[in-house]
């Protein structure tokens, strides 16, 4: 009796057991937690696909994203690159470079010009009459190389962009997205350079290099207007005449002078630099400078002990017009005015120097005098007038003033109307502006580099100067070209050429203080 219960039990203990085995692993199962992951927002998620595609693409353009391309008598390399400005850079190894503000878009065009094939050369010299159809045939090449150099950009383009993207997202999807933007931006960057093209910007070029001497080089004040109209339809027209400029430029020709034009050297703000000396003396032989202007502040404190630095004036090898600056003293003056070739304007006084007639005003203040109160621009502002009733005087008497001479623009800006061209200097930068009644205002950098001056700033400041290019028979401005070089151990050096509204090729010339009435 005693057995039954228990065999009954251990009957029950066998049945239940498959089902508390079952409890018993279920209980140690792992049950699945539910995380919490933060989704990036959507214009994150957009930025970061911009990104993508930016570095993509860029990385596309530098790797496969360049053209060899023959160029008439060159053998020329094209590549796009990424750039905030655009423009054209034409690279003549080892003479420079040309810069052209051709369009403006995300994208530059640089064309290197690897070398002069010498079979082609030599066919040209060989057969002059094949010049005739240069232009032609660089255009051919020009086109072509420019039609491969957009296929391969852009499969460039959208292959880096696409790669990257699968790289960086691992989502075919998202790396065809990648590309499709990337061909997008693309073709919106050749959109915006076909809109902004501006096929006249080969008349004002910037040399770098060697080729800064290229104007010299370029002919006189009557035929530059010519010169550059014959390359204003199109780039094939430039790179011919580079092909022109590399052999002449290699050479170095000595220039011959035009006796036509009157050549101005103008400079301004030396304060006490010697180098600007040197720098000037060799700008007079090299582009045979006719007079140099000097709108003032060639000292920097106008002291006695200062004089000997002003010797060098004596051997330029130009007549030198100076008007004196708020760093030159009357004792500057003084030791000027006794130098045999040295013309020293002052309220108002005219001379004719070089087939030109200069008047000019000293400026009111001298500033390194702490004893004398600055009056500031109602000083000028007076000077400025008494120039002004000296030029109308000057009409009225039959001897038109051809050039203002003033230190400060607010006294060279009360001239307006009085005089086709007033120059002047103070503020350290190179502008040009043609005022309201017409007069052009054109406002010297510093030729001294700032002076000492130069080494308070981050960056030296630049040496700058003008060489202004007057017709002989008007006396009007033809021309001008703004050199710039670099500061204080700095070995740079930039020429650009400037043309006058009137005087670019279809315009008329305007009446009024541009044509000066006898």
């Amino acid at each position: 009796m005693v057995r039954v219960p228990a065999a009954a039990t251990a009957l029950r203990r066998a049945r239940g057991a498959p089902r508390a085995l079952v409890r018993h692993y279920r209980a140690r199962r792992v049950r699945p937690t539910v995380e919490l992951v933060h989704q990036p927002h959507p214009y994150t998620r957009a930025l970061g696909l911009v990104a993508v595609v930016l570095v993509g693409a860029w990385l596309g353009l530098l790797i496969v994203g360049n053209v060899r391309a023959p160029v008439g008598p060159m053998d020329t390399t094209m590549t796009l690159r990424p750039s905030l400005t655009g423009g054209t850079k034409i690279n003549v190894s080892p003479l420079g470079a040309l810069e052209l503000r051709s369009h403006t878009a995300p994208l530059r065009l640089d064309v290197d010009v690897d070398q002069l094939d010498p079979v082609r050369s030599e066919a040209l010299v060989n057969h002059p009459e094949r010049l005739s159809g240069l232009q032609d045939e660089v255009a051919r090449d020009v086109a072509h190389g420019t039609l491969d150099l957009a296929v391969r950009s852009g499969v460039a383009v959208v292959s880096g962009a696409t790669a990257l993207g699968l790289a960086v997202y691992r989502r075919p999807r998202r790396a065809l997205a990648a590309g499709g933007l990337a061909l997008a931006l693309l073709a919106a960057c050749g959109a915006t350079a076909f809109a902004t093209w501006n096929p006249k910007s080969v008349l004002e070029p910037k040399f770098s290099g060697l080729l800064s001497s290229a104007p010299s080089v370029v002919g006189n004040a009557r035929s530059i207007v010519s010169e550059f109209d014959v390359y204003q339809k199109e780039l094939a027209r430039l790179v011919t005449n580079v092909t022109k400029l590399y052999d002449a430029t290699s050479t170095l020709p000595v220039y011959a002078p035009d006796p036509t034009t009157i050549r101005v050297l103008h400079v301004s703000d030396i304060h006490l630099n010697p180098a600007s000396w040197k720098i000037i003396a060799s700008l007079v032989e090299q582009y045979d400078i006719d007079v140099i202007v000097d709108s003032g502040d060639t000292m920097d404190h106008g002291t006695a002990a200062e004089n000997g630095f002003l010797d060098p004036v004596a051997d330029l090898g130009a007549p030198y017009v100076w008007v004196r600056g708020n760093h030159d003293s009357r004792t500057t003056q003084d030791y000027l005015e006794r130098m045999r070739n040295v013309h020293v304007l002052d309220e108002g006084r005219a001379v004719s120097v070089a087939g030109l007639r200069f008047a000019g005003t000293g400026d009111p203040q001298y500033t390194p005098d702490r004893s004398v109160k600055a009056a500031g621009d109602p000083a000028e502002v007076l000077a400025g007038d008494r120039l002004a009733s000296t030029l109308r005087d000057q009409r009225a008497a039959g001897t038109p003033v051809d050039i203002a001479v003033a230190h400060n623009p607010s006294a060279a800006r009360q001239t307006d109307g009085e005089v086709p061209l007033v120059l002047a200097g103070h503020v350290h930068r190179q502008e040009t502006d043609v005022m309201k009644y017409g007069t052009r205002l054109r406002i010297e950098g510093s030729t001294g580099g700032s002076g000492l001056r130069a080494l308070e700033g981050r960056d030296p400041d630049p040496i700058e100067t003008s060489i202004l290019y007057l017709d002989r028979d008007s006396r009007r401005l033809q021309a001008w070209d703004e050199i710039r070089l670099g500061g204080l151990g700095l070995t740079t050096a930039e020429v650009s050429r400037h043309l006058p509204e009137e005087n670019r090729p279809g315009a008329t010339a305007p009446a009024g203080p541009s044509s000066p009435t006898p």
